[in-house]
């Protein structure tokens, strides 16, 4: 490992110590280098800007460091054990190929102040992707919606079957959901869009810089003014960002859900392609819904991370080391959850529907809520309505066809009535 800026003269570094001190910072860092490395270059021009660096020297870090990436990218610069975390990585590269003009890159900073707009630049490219799957997924759904509004399938509630449903409602109830969860990842992205870069460790330094650039530069929507509240905003965005992924996430779980019951053999209900399932590795008769399961899965991930983070933001005021510990669990939380949403939009857009299953799974007694609230509409009152339904359950599909349970179910949103319009006036406002 190169020598530790924070290093004191006569002092040995315990290498147990540091082991633990910089745990798997390298490995993490490895996620967030790029965007270190770019707020590193705007940083470069703050410096210029106020008379630390010099022209030539600004041009030579700028080169230095698009060279970097390039050469990270490619894979002829790899960040490991040799270094203590992403930000020294940088620093011991452009100090080799530069010299003082390198080891000026550091003026004005901290390695808090580093990770903390790297990160930060992390999270809104991560909740731009929520927002953008979210949206293709209520895309797919409102499609559908549209073209299998008069499907008959079945309406559970509590796991027991209810009532006559539509897959135009099944299909408008997703896509309403995901409408929700791409304004609520689009909202989180406003929060979080705001720069902290040259708040330091959170006191400011002893520089006019120019942090109306830097904030420019990075593509930033505002400044963070406050360096008490930049260290004050690390963990609580975190944590806001992983309650935007988990609101898709849940709603990816009860999908997954609905699915997983729906492939069964009991229900029949849906056809998936065959490339989201595998085979068992003992049962040759049977093929595994393992995609579905997985996507299930994995808001237990997004749900830990967040509880993490939340754990960790019993501190007091000031950055503390202890925050660190938030890049691990965004990185986990967020591999986790946008690789399972990356897959939902195919996997929906190409389930196949069973209509002979269906329809032989919709029986007399699902009729019997059509038949109290006719009767309500005549005059009886409805409990005595209700009461004389579920008397003759049995026979309420007498002279009833699924498709005129739907054609009478006229309240807003419901089958006859899917409102798609005012859906996809939403969607197309995102």
């Amino acid at each position: 490992m190169s020598d530790l800026l924070w290093q004191k003269p006569g002092v040995t570094v315990d290498a147990q110590i540091q082991r633990f001190l910089a745990g798997d910072d390298v490995v993490l860092d490895r996620e967030f280098f790029l965007h270190d490395i770019t707020a590193s270059t705007a940083h470069a021009q703050g410096l210029q800007r106020v008379g630390i660096l010099s022209g030539d020297e600004l041009v030579g870090l700028e080169r230095e460091l698009a060279a970097l990436a390039d050469d990270f990218r490619a894979g002829a610069f790899v960040l490991d054990e040799r270094f203590e975390d992403g930000h020294s990585a940088i620093e011991a590269r452009l100090t080799e190929r530069l010299g003082d003009a390198g080891r000026k890159i550091h003026t004005g900073r901290s390695r808090n102040d580093q990770v903390l707009v790297a990160t930060r630049l992390w999270l809104k490219e991560k909740l731009a992707r929520v927002a953008a799957l979210s949206r293709d997924t209520a895309k797919v759904a409102l499609d559908r919606a549209a073209a299998e509004r008069g499907l008959p399938i079945p309406g559970y509630t509590h796991v027991q079957r209810a009532v006559v449903s539509s897959a135009g409602m099944w299909w408008a109830g997703w896509a309403e959901a995901f409408i929700d969860d791409a304004v609520r990842a689009n909202d989180t992205l406003a929060l979080v869009d705001c720069n902290p870069l040259g708040t330091a460790a959170g006191y400011g330094v002893n520089l006019a810089l120019d942090r109306d650039h830097t904030t420019a530069a990075l593509g930033f929507a505002r400044m963070q003014v406050s360096p008490v509240y930049a260290q004050l905003s690390r963990g609580k965005f975190e944590l806001a960002a992983l309650e935007a992924l988990g609101s898709a996430t849940l709603d990816l779980r009860r999908i997954a859900w609905d699915l997983s019951l729906f492939t069964s053999a009991e229900f029949g209900f849906v056809a998936l392609p065959p490339q989201y399932t595998t085979g068992s590795s003992i049962m040759p008769n049977k093929r595994n819904p393992d995609v579905i399961e997985l996507m299930r899965a994995t808001h237990a991930s997004v749900a830990a991370a967040r509880t993490e983070i939340e754990q960790l933001l019993s501190l007091p005021s000031g950055y503390h080391r202890d925050l660190q510990a938030s890049k691990g669990a965004i990185f986990h939380g967020f591999g986790r959850g946008l690789a399972a949403l990356e897959l939902l939009p195919a996997l929906l857009a190409n389930l196949e529907w069973r209509e002979d299953r269906l329809r032989a799974a919709i029986d007399a007694g699902m009729y019997a809520t059509d038949v109290a609230v006719e009767a309500a509409i005549a005059g009886v009152p409805f409990r005595e309505a209700y009461r004389a339904a579920a008397a003759a359950s049995d026979t309420a599909a007498q002279g009833r066809t699924p498709e005129a349970s739907l054609a009478a179910r006229t309240s807003p949103g419901a089958a006859a009535d899917l409102r798609l319009d005012a859906l996809q006036a939403r969607w197309e406002a995102l």
